[in-house]
């Protein structure tokens, strides 16, 4: 005889505490023992429960140079920052019920870029560094190498399939990351024209931005038959690859003396307009706001280059959302196509606070990546909407040292049993966090935009930083290596999963996999 679901799982339960009796109590009333015990048996219903594999909707969220040790730091520090200990603290996306380790190289490099990750999730094909929707085949800075060899996106696919689609980023909408999701391109440099070789435009191929543009007239073009509507919500950075290179198109919150880049000149946000007259093209939060939850499309670029770190946002000239609002606006829009939506949202600026040797940039902008994720579990049905969190690659960032339980995450090394900091064997304290490499030790007190690091030479090894509040927005770690710039690393990520076709995020995968869950839930590919 079969037995029930309710039947089995209750089963499940009883069997989960049955030898509970032979520990001694304190073992078994521990509220770590009993809050893993209510976690199996909470997983092992949900294993039993059928749930569907068939999303309407899916999420993809990705957190740009967000590893293992930035998730770990930046829950401690999330914790720390609502008065816990911190480390008993979760990111919202930890509790999903599916996580698998993903391997993140690329066809010729063992360390990755994120043209390249991006691809690999986008598409289900990893390819070589630096190139952007293309595979292995095509040679970094050939244009002649691109046709032919241009893949197809999940974005792309759930056009064709009628779906509603979206890319959101803090980066510029242009840069490797959310370029993977729309673009063919021998180089991810080639943000607008101006950035291309006099070559590649005579061959002619299209600048990343015109792509984004013309998305909709590339993919009919490609497939001829196909009737397509476009991208219906884009939101980010990167305002001068759109705009020409002439003062008189100068936004008002412009920081250069002439923002656009473009030597085309060529209004790619003009012709945007006139290409979706219902749609709503705006610069600035004033404009974000008034953005009505049954527009049809909108195109926002919030500032020149890439938006502002999280916590330097309120210091924007004319107001940015956060990646929160924009993810809550996006879905506000998306989710009027009753056939359902694709939407990517990145993170971009963790990567930047990295690559800065700022950990509390990179952290703070972690803690509001899983904001957003939160949001957007709160505002669709898990019942049809899959939410996937990954990376595209880790970073050089380290937690050593042995702190006491609830040390500042970006404090000095306190051990347990003390209150004054752990001397290091040249008589100097040292920080929890560090980097392997890069720009090194900066005390620039206050400043929160992590960039001002780049206006001085690489410091690297050992500083004196007694006295010093390493827990400050403008502290950088001291690095090992000194570079230019901090560097990503090769180690694994992880990958989150919630809804329909959650349970194929399990094991060491490839990070190509990520595309086949998302086909798995919205059958893409399906004949």
């Amino acid at each position: 005889m079969k037995m029930t679901k309710l039947a089995l799982a209750s089963a499940l339960a009883l069997s989960s505490h049955a030898f509970a009796g032979v520990l001694p109590a304190a073992q078994s009333q521990s509220p770590w023992y009993q809050a893993d015990q209510d976690k199996v048996v909470a997983k092992q219903q949900h294993a039993v429960a059928q749930k569907p594999t068939k999303a309407k909707n899916v999420i993809l969220f990705v957190g740009d140079g967000m590893g293992i040790s930035t998730l770990t730091a930046a829950r401690i520090l999330q914790g720390q920052q609502q008065g816990l200990l911190g480390e008993e603290n979760y990111l919202s996306f930890e509790t999903f019920p599916y996580s698998a380790q993903v391997k993140t190289y690329n066809v010729d490099a063992q360390t990755p870029d994120s043209a390249g990750t991006m691809t690999a999730m986008a598409s289900g094909v990893k390819t070589d560094v630096g190139v952007i929707g293309v595979d292995e085949d095509v040679e970094r800075g050939d244009c002649s190498t691109v046709a032919g060899n241009e893949l197809v996106t999940a974005l792309e696919l759930a056009e064709i399939r009628g779906l509603s689609t979206g890319v959101i980023s803090t980066a510029r909408i242009t840069h490797a990351t959310p370029a993977a999701t729309y673009a063919k391109s021998a180089d991810r440099n080639w943000e607008d024209v101006s950035d291309m070789p006099a070559e590649a435009i005579e061959a002619g191929c299209q600048d990343i931005a015109s792509q984004l543009v013309n998305f909709e007239a590339n993919l009919e073009a490609r497939f001829l038959g196909t009737d397509v509507d476009g991208i219906e919500v884009v939101m980010g950075g990167g305002r001068r690859h759109f705009l020409p290179k002439d003062e008189a198109y100068n936004t008002a919150d412009a920081r250069s003396s002439v923002e656009g880049d473009r030597t085309d000149g060529v209004d790619l946000t003009a012709q945007w307009q006139q290409q979706y007259e219902n749609g709503v093209y705006v610069w600035d939060k004033t404009g974000f706001d008034a953005i009505d939850a049954n527009a049809e499309r909108v195109f926002a670029l919030f500032n020149e280059s890439h938006m502002q770190y999280e916590a330097d946002r309120e210091n924007d000239i004319s107001g940015e959302p956060s990646l929160s609002e924009m993810t809550a606006k996006a879905i506000d829009i998306l989710d009027n196509n009753d056939q359902g939506f694709f939407l990517t949202v990145e993170s971009g600026r963790i990567d930047h606070g990295h690559h800065a040797g700022n950990a509390y940039n990179a952290l703070n902008d972690t803690i509001e990546l899983a904001k957003a994720v939160q949001m957007a579990v709160a505002n669709t049905n898990p019942e049809e909407t899959l939410v996937l969190v990954t990376a595209d690659h880790s970073h050089v960032f380290t937690i050593a040292g042995y702190p006491k339980r609830g040390n500042p995450i970006l404090g000095q090394v306190v051990a347990v049993g003390k209150n004054t900091p752990t001397l290091a064997a040249d008589g100097q304290p040292y920080t929890t966090v560090g980097y392997a490499n890069g720009l090194g030790f900066r005390d620039l007190g206050a400043q929160t935009d992590a960039d001002a690091s780049y206006s001085e030479a690489a410091l690297a090894g050992r500083q004196n930083i007694a006295g010093i509040d390493t827990t400050a927005a403008g502290f950088h770690q001291e690095a090992t290596i000194p570079l230019s710039s901090e560097t990503h690393a090769g180690e694994d990520i992880a990958l989150h999963a919630k809804g329909p076709s959650a349970h194929l995020a399990q094991g060491v995968v490839e990070q190509s996999m990520v595309f086949h869950i998302i086909d798995s839930a919205l059958e893409l590919t399906k004949q």
